[in-house]
């Protein structure tokens, strides 16, 4: 459990980061982090991708939650 949110903490900082804003705080990059995990791990089956072990996972919450933030912008 303590591993998922930390996992779910980091996601969210390295999108966060990688999208070109800065980090929103430990609660808000692991809410990133999960909804990042959840859309790219629906994401990536729709497209039959499938990354192996903890760096696959932590790279499709990172691409799930980047996705998420372009659409977020996009919309809002």
């Amino acid at each position: 459990m303590i591993g998922a949110i930390i996992a779910g903490i980091v996601i969210g900082y390295i999108a966060n980061r990688l999208f070109g804003g800065e980090g929103k705080g430990c609660l808000m990059n692991f809410l990133l982090g999960v909804v990042g995990s959840a859309f790219g791990g629906w994401l990536f089956s729709l497209l039959n991708i499938s990354w192996g072990g903890m760096i696959g996972e932590i790279g499709t919450g990172v691409v799930g939650a980047i996705v998420f933030l372009w659409i977020w912008n996009k919309v809002f």
